[in-house]
This record gives C-alpha cells, structure tokens and sequence, in this order.
C-alpha cells in the first residue's frame, strides 16, 4: 500500500462516470471529487436484477404449498414490500457514507467481529447466488439450442460476467440500465402469457394444504420473497456510495431504491404462481416456461438467459468486495475471479436437484442475515451512524469486537429452534408445523432487542496501540489509504 501523510485525502483516481474504465476503488469510502449518479440508478439497477427468473421459481410454489392465487398474490405482496422498504434505507447509507455495506457493518459489529458475518453471508451468498442464476441461464441456453452441454453454457456465461464485475461499479450501471427496459419487454411478454394460458388452470394443492396449513402456508410462502430480498440487505449501498451526498438525493436514492425492487419483485412472482399453477406434474420451471410459451418459447428463454446477467453482475461485485472486506490482501480483480471459478464449480455440481438446493441455500442465508440487518438499522440511529465524522472508525483495526457481534450471533442463534431446511428442522418448527417459517422474524426482533440493551455500554474489545492503517485493497483496484490522525484513521476530509 502506498503511504499517505497525516491529513491528506484519499487519492482522487479520476474515475468520474468513465464506463470502460476499470474502477480503481476497492472498498476504500469514496472521495466527493468522485461522487456522481443520479438518485433514479437505484431504480434501474435494482428492477433489472429483479427482472430474473429464480423469484419466477419462488412463485412457482405457490401450488404445491395449498395455496389459493389471492393467498399467494397477498403473500408475494407483504413480502416484497417489506423487504424492499429496508432495502430502500440501506440503499441510502451508500450515499451518505460512500462506502459499502459490508464496510459499513464494522461499526456496531467490530472491525473483525465483522469477518464472520462477511465471511458467510456476504462472500457465501455472492458465490451461491452466483451459481444459482447461471444454472437457470445455462439450462434456458440449453433449452434453446439442444447441442450446446451445460457445462459450455454456464462456462461462457461465467466468462462474460466475470468481465464485467471486473470493470466494476460504472459498468453495471450503464448495463443494468439497458437490461432493464430489454427484460421489462421480455418478462412483459411472458407474463401476458402466464395470464392468458395459466390463469385458467391454477388449483391449489390440497397436500400443500395438510403439510403447511393454510395460515402457516402463507407465512412461509411470504417469508420466500422477504428472504430474497433479505440476501440483498448486505449488499444494498455498494451500488449507491458513489451518489452525491445531498438530502435531496439520498431520500430519492431510498424512494427509487424501494421501487424498483418491488415492483420487480411483486411483479414476477405472481407471474410464476400463474406459471406454476399451469405446470405439469414434475416439471421443472424452465420445462413449465417452455410448455406455457410454445411458439414464444425462444424469446421467453432469452430473456431468462439475458436475466442472469443482471443479477450476477451484482452478485460477483458484491463477494468480491466482501473478500477485500476480509482483509485478504488481494485485488478485486482477483477476488471476482475467484468468485466466478466457485460459483462455476457449484453450478455443475448444484444443476441437478437445483430446486430443493436452491430453497436450501435462500433460507439459511437469509436466517443468518436477517438479524444482521437488523444490527445495521439500530446502529445507523442509535449510534447515529450518519455521521461522516464516524466513517474513520470504520477502518480502525483497533476495534476487534462491539456488541453489535453479540447482538447478531444471539440473534442468529435464537432463529435456530425455528428453522425448516432439507437437512435440519428445529424443535419448534417440527413440533409446529402448522406455524410457518418464523426464523426471520425470529432473529431479526432477537437481534435488535439484543442491540437495544447493549449499544450504549461500554466498548466490547479494543486494543490498545495503533491502529493498521486502511483498508485491504489491492494493487489493481487501489492502493490508497485513508489518511490518519494521532493513530485513529480519520475522515475529516470527506466531512460535509
């Protein structure tokens, strides 16, 4: 790293809204000489990456779990919404702060109390979501032109998302910008046809009804579209730091923010119910989309192909950053690649059987983010977070632990009792299965209750000495350091 005197400012790297220019920025807080964008991004990039046909799948359930079209349509609804509503106030610290979430989470959590909900729910859902959007890419490719294996499918998609997390933040807003009005045409059509073809022939299934009850049906039906958006809370302000830090701005960042994920989000998974509810026994979703669209088949099918580009390019970046966030001392060149080979690996390993593997993969994210989320509101109130004169105690290595930890792990850990996975159900869950899924509700009150009692006492664990000076970046992203006062990394000049 290079070296930077006392007081100076963080490196202005010329960046601006330069699109073919790879940005210099790792998860350095961004300089107000870089600050540019406009509010209305946050609805561009946030409704193409809902335009994307795993909330199709989740919507697909709907049948199989008893419920009936206004059951499901209520469902997708109230959880679509609030998940959106917290992703709109997270998408709003971006700006204020100009820094990532993940970085952001290090002030109630610790600088390396912080690792352990980065290490998992942050690096973990990029590779995992990664892998599950080329699985769908790769089986519509492959449904499109029968010749072409899986594997070559989801290698090429790889390939081509991998460049483009490269080139980084600049390069997916100008992409998701032109992906959303191509999908919104693309899953317009598709749901016209849904409507028309499907609508007639949705009946609820009465097992659904004996295994999960009806009210319970409904809460763990919800909780599929509030744990979607759940797994996007930790990545939230990574594609909003650059924005001007104004008011006026940040209240339109969290209004678009809100927007285009629910609409995109409510939108898609009533289509897949009526999608759902017209599927042959055992079909899978790509096979159900393919009957339902007949001769439209083929542009139904690249739209979905086209839709996994605008989630991945999210879902790459976001893990990358949350490798530098871990310190490790590598680029974030290097950190997509890596992404992008283990999301690879997983999905040829993952493409059969994806369905169970995906619900398994969502739900134990979105368990373990849920009181996180919660940590991250609390402290941007109580602990008025707000403050851009705070933003240097977000990279002083001194602070190894606050109570925010606590406040997640005991949340985490009371949800335990009350999770539904393939492979574990908890005590309460299997002893109430009427009840629904009720581990996100669970962690994210036992979180915050935690973090209510807590906050104001005394530091955790900090140690004495100075502090190790900035953050991980590497050398091909940022080599800038932020400037230090008296040992304490300070950010008087990003102050406003």
């Amino acid at each position: 790293m290079t070296a930077v005197s006392p007081g100076s400012a963080p490196a202005d790297r010329q960046y601006r809204d330069k699109v073919a220019t790879v940005e210099p920025y790792g998860v350095d807080a961004i300089p107000d000489a870089e600050r540019h964008g406009k509010a209305t991004s946050q609805m561009s990039i946030w409704f193409a990456a809902g335009m994307n046909f795993p909330i199709m799948v989740l919507g697909f359930y709907a049948v199989g779990m008893g419920l009936s079209l206004t059951s499901a349509v209520t469902a997708i609804l109230v959880g679509s919404f609030a998940g959106s509503v917290v992703m709109g106030i997270l998408s709003r610290m971006g700006g204020r702060l100009g820094v990532a979430q993940q970085v952001q989470a290090r002030g109630p959590l610790g600088f390396f109390g912080n690792f352990a909900p980065v290490a998992y729910v942050n690096v973990f859902a990029g590779i995992g979501w990664a892998a599950v959007t080329v699985i769908l890419g790769a089986q519509a490719a492959h449904s499109l032109v029968h010749g072409i294996p899986f594997w070559l499918a989801a290698l090429v998609l790889v390939s081509l998302q991998l460049v483009v997390a490269i080139y980084g933040y600049n390069m997916i807003h100008y992409l998701q910008r032109i992906l959303a009005v191509v999908l919104f045409a693309g899953f317009l059509m598709i749901t016209i046809v849904a409507i028309h073809r499907g609508s007639h022939g949705y009946t609820a299934s009465k097992a659904g009804v004996a295994t999960y009850g009806h009210a319970g049906g409904w809460i763990t039906f919800m909780g599929y579209f509030l744990s979607f958006l759940i797994a996007w809370w930790p990545f939230a302000s990574d594609y909003s730091r650059y924005l001007p830090d104004t008011d006026r701005v940040s209240r339109a960042t969290g209004l678009w923010t809100f927007a285009g994920n629910f609409i995109s989000l409510s939108w898609l998974g009533i289509a897949g119910a009526l999608l759902g509810g017209s599927a042959a026994s055992g079909q899978t979703p790509i096979d159900a989309l393919h009957t339902l669209t007949g001769s439209l088949a083929v542009p139904a099918l690249l739209t979905i192909l086209l839709s996994s580009f605008s989630q991945n390019f999210l879902n790459v970046y976001g893990g990358a950053i949350s490798i530098q966030t871990l310190r490790i001392p590598v680029s974030r060149r290097t950190a997509v690649i890596f992404i992008c080979a283990v999301a690879y690996v997983i999905s040829l390993w993952a493409g059969n059987g994806f369905e169970a593997k995906f619900k398994t993969f969502l739900f134990l994210g979105a368990y373990l983010i849920a009181p996180f989320g919660a940590v991250l509101l609390l402290d941007w109130v109580l602990n008025k977070r707000y403050d851009r004169s705070k933003i240097g105690e977000l990279y002083d290595t001194r602070r190894i632990l606050e109570w925010g930890f606590v406040a997640w792990l005991v949340g985490s850990l009371a949800s335990i009792p009350f999770w539904e996975l393939s492979f574990y159900t908890g005590p309460f869950a299997k002893a109430h299965p009427h009840s629904g899924d009720l581990s996100y509700f669970v962690g994210f009150a036992v979180g915050a209750i935690v973090f209510l009692l807590v906050h104001k006492l005394p530091p955790l664990w900090h140690r004495r000495g100075p502090s190790a000076v900035g953050p991980a970046s590497g050398p091909s992203d940022s080599d800038a350091v932020t400037p230090i006062h008296g040992g304490v990394i300070s950010a008087s000049p990003l102050d406003g």
